[in-house]
Formats: C-alpha cells, structure tokens, sequence
C-alpha cells in the first residue's frame, strides 16, 4: 500500500506540473469553441473543430510540448502505482493535484496565496488522511471483470458526448468547466484500462496485450481525455480546469473501481463515516481551490475579453 500511494502522490505532482505548463501555452493560442457575427446570425462551429485546430497550434508550442512530456512520465509512474494498487485506492490520491497546482500558480502570478487557500489545501490534507487511515475505506485489492469494464466504456461515452455537446456555445468558464468534467470522465476510465493494461504487459506479455482489446482502448480512452484537458485549459483557469477533473476523476474512478473490479465497498458504520467524510473534505477543498483569487479567471483573462482572442503573456496572468 505504501509504494502505491507514494507513486500516486508522485504522478499527481507530475501531472500538476503538466497541467500548468500546459495551460499557459493553450492561454497563447487562439481557441473559439464559439463564435458568432451579429446577434441574430451566431456561426458555432463543432467544439469537435475547435479543440483539433487548438490541438494543432500547440503542437508547435515548447512549452506545451515540454508539458505533454511531464504528462507522459507522470502517466507512467501512475501505471506503475496501478500496478501496486487498485484503481480506487491509486485514483482519489490524484486530487492532491491541486495542492501541487496553488503553489504553481502562485509562482507563475507572483502572488502569496490567501488564508483561504491554504484552508483549502488543508482540507484535501485532512481528507486524504481520513481515506487512508480509516480502515475498509481504500480498496486494496479487487479481481476485474471485463464484461462491466465494457459496459462502463459504452456508457461513459455516451455521457462524454453528451457533454460536449452541451458545452457547445457556453461561456468560456461555464465551456471549460463542462469539458474539464469530460476529460476527468476519460481519465478515469483510461486508469481502469491502464490497470487491465498492465496486468496483461505483466503476466501474458506484449504480444498477448498486442491482441487484446485493452491497450488500444486506453490510447483512445486517453487521447481524447488529453484533447479535452487542452479545450478545458484554454477557455479557463487552471485550478478550475483541474478541480473539475480531480474532482471527476477520482469519484468515477471510485465508482468504477468497486463496480467493474469486484471490489467490496465500505459496509461498516465506521468505514461509510470515513468515505463521506473524505469525499466531503476533499470536495470542499478542491472547490476553495478553485475560486481562490490567485487563480480566478477573471485574473487570467480581461472579462471583457471575445474568446480566442490571444491571452496575455504567463508573467501577466495567473
């Protein structure tokens, strides 16, 4: 259980590291999820175009590249952390993200954090540490069971399509905070798979993981959660882009790890007071995060501003 949460902190703070130089090379290029000419004659093209052509430009982006390549590392050592432990044990760890992220973001605006903020910071501490030492919460083992693994796929694909859909036109905080929940959906099952994954690498070698169904669902899985997180970056702020996902991912993750993984949920009075109460504390402290005032979108973007319209330099903004 140790090497399993120890490489779980180490990924969150791999991909927090990710996540903020990523997002301050998508707040360089031009993103417009929507547009419009007049009032009655509103042209939106497909969030689908959008993200691509967002995609493309920062593909050409150092910073950006260096960020996915974080990203990557991190994605590996979470692999490995899977490997040790199960989904919903590894998955909420990955919260702390946003303990990594406020210092981040501090540094990139120059700013001390509030009270406030470190209040928040100490609520995910304490929820953290209520989900880890009370007995029966945290998952530590789990058999998998590929028919739920597949029907959970089918429906979180729905439900991300659903979301794109619905984001198509909002404001851009309202537009980012929707497609971040999508991503974070993605990512959470991209960690089922990484499970199953890995197992297969392990135990039956690359050339039965090669032809089984897993691996190329987990490229799929996490390129789109990948494409999704650059939308979400460039229409917001980065606490708030990752608050919805650490928010998201860990609680699908949860759910799917005890549904498609066999895995015994918390039964005892003892074990559902210290899951409510980590899920409160946690939750609590990625939302206080989220509107800290270093980090607000109104601090990152003029609010008079017409989206797509380059951001101001990282420096300048938080």
């Amino acid at each position: 259980m140790l090497l399993a949460v120890s490489l779980g902190l180490l990924a969150a703070f791999l991909f927090a590291g990710s996540a903020s130089l990523q997002q301050h090379a998508a707040h360089e290029v031009e993103y417009s999820p929507h547009v419009g000419r007049t009032a009655g004659d509103r042209r939106r093209p497909a969030v689908f175009v959008a993200l691509f052509r967002l995609v493309r430009s920062l593909l050409r982006s150092k910073l950006w590249l260096f960020g996915w390549t974080t990203n990557l590392v991190g994605f590996l050592v979470q692999a490995a952390a899977l490997h040790f432990g199960t989904v919903a044990l590894v998955q909420p760890l990955l919260v702390t993200q946003l303990l990594f992220s406020l210092p981040m973001a501090s540094a990139w605006c120059r700013r001390w954090p509030h009270k406030r903020d470190w209040a928040a910071a100490g609520a995910i501490c304490a929820g953290l540490a209520v989900f880890l030492a009370v007995r029966g919460v945290a998952p530590l083992e789990g058999t998998p069971d590929r028919r739920l693994v597949l029907v959970s796929g089918f429906s979180l694909l729905i439900i991300v399509g659903l979301l794109m859909l619905i984001s198509t036109g909002r404001r851009p905080l309202v537009h980012g905070t929707v497609i971040a929940v999508a991503a974070g959906l993605c990512f959470a099952f991209s960690a089922v798979l990484m499970k199953l994954t890995t197992d297969d690498l392990i135990h039956r070698g690359v050339g039965a993981t090669a032809r089984d169904w897993p691996g190329y669902a987990l490229a799929v899985s996490t390129l789109t959660g990948l494409v999704l997180e650059q939308g979400a970056f460039a229409a917001g702020s980065l606490p708030a882009a990752v608050a919805a996902m650490t928010i998201t991912n860990p609680l699908a993750s949860y759910v799917l790890g005890v549904l498609a993984f066999h895995v015994m949920p918390p039964t005892s009075p003892g074990a559902v007071a210290g899951l409510a109460g980590a899920g409160v504390l946690l939750f609590a402290g990625a939302v206080g995060l989220a509107h800290s005032p270093i980090v607000r979108p109104g601090a990152s973007r003029d609010p008079g501003r017409t989206p797509g319209v380059t951001a101001a330099s990282p420096q300048s903004s938080c």
